[in-house]
């Protein structure tokens, strides 16, 4: 009888679920069990992650450059950036406040509250950058006015999100480490939730900004090269979005690897 062949040994320091110096004939091992190599503080997995990693920090150096070359061009009309926004409001017979938030753009609008904030950079400033970024935040008031539809999915599901990115991770690799598969898919599964979230929030964010863009064009608070400006403002902070949902993708198709759903070893 020949000597039976081997298909793995596992090495010194070990593998997971195996015994250091183990070996194992082909068949002993299921698909997907195992076979990922882990190193002290090295995670091959990881790799995953640097594409989208790189994305996100491009993204984010193009919206602050795009946003500082705006910033310093003044728009003719001579109008601040809070003076348009309450100029749009009052467009659609909204009366909602508009107010002043610490921090550079961290702009936002509350559905909840039914309020429009503008950060310090944005607030009294007569830019066409700080313009742009008003008149995106009220083109989210105009669509939570209209029913925008996936602005009502995004709200409906905030707090459902909120949970599952706090217990998403934490409860994949507490399954991860103590071979629970149950658990792992019960991560994935809250995980899901924040891949929806991403996904629902690009064309709310898309959206906003068309409405802006088209509201300034409209009301003339911006010339046509101005508003040229505004949009490749918009635009890099568009992509700051996409990023973050490529981000999104990328640690989830890490996950399934982990799981053993993606990639593996044919018995």
């Amino acid at each position: 009888m020949s000597p039976p062949q081997y298909d793995y040994v596992c090495p010194d320091k070990g593998s997971l679920g195996f015994s250091p110096g183990a070996r194992y004939k082909t068949g002993d091992v299921k698909k997907g069990e195992g076979l990922q190599m882990f190193y002290p503080f090295f995670d091959p997995t990881m790799l995953f992650l640097i594409p989208a990693v790189i994305l996100g920090i491009w993204a984010q150096m193009r919206v602050q450059s795009t946003y500082a070359r705006y910033a310093a061009v003044w728009a003719r009309r001579g109008v601040t950036a809070e003076q348009v926004a309450h100029g749009l409001l009052g467009r659609f017979g909204l009366r909602i406040p508009v107010e002043r938030v610490p921090g550079s753009l961290t702009d936002h609008y509350d559905p909840r509250a039914k309020v429009l904030r503008l950060s310090d950079s944005v607030w009294g400033n007569y830019s066409i950058a700080a313009i742009g970024v008003a008149a995106h935040e009220v083109g989210h008031a105009v669509q939570d006015l209209e029913g925008y539809s996936p602005l009502k999915i995004r709200n409906a599901i905030v707090p459902v999100v909120n949970l599952g990115s706090m217990a998403a991770l934490p409860l994949f690799f507490i399954g991860f480490l103590f071979r629970s598969p149950s658990m792992m898919d019960l991560g994935i599964l809250f995980f899901l939730g924040v891949i929806l979230f991403h996904l629902v929030t690009l064309p709310v964010e898309f959206d906003a900004s068309s409405r802006a863009l088209r509201l300034l064009a409209d009301t003339g608070y911006l010339a046509p090269d101005e508003i040229r400006g505004a949009r490749e403002v918009l635009n890099a902070a568009a992509l700051t979005y996409v990023a973050a949902t490529v981000m999104a993708v990328s640690q989830l198709l890490r996950l399934l690897f982990l799981r053993g759903m993606v990639g593996g070893r044919d018995e």
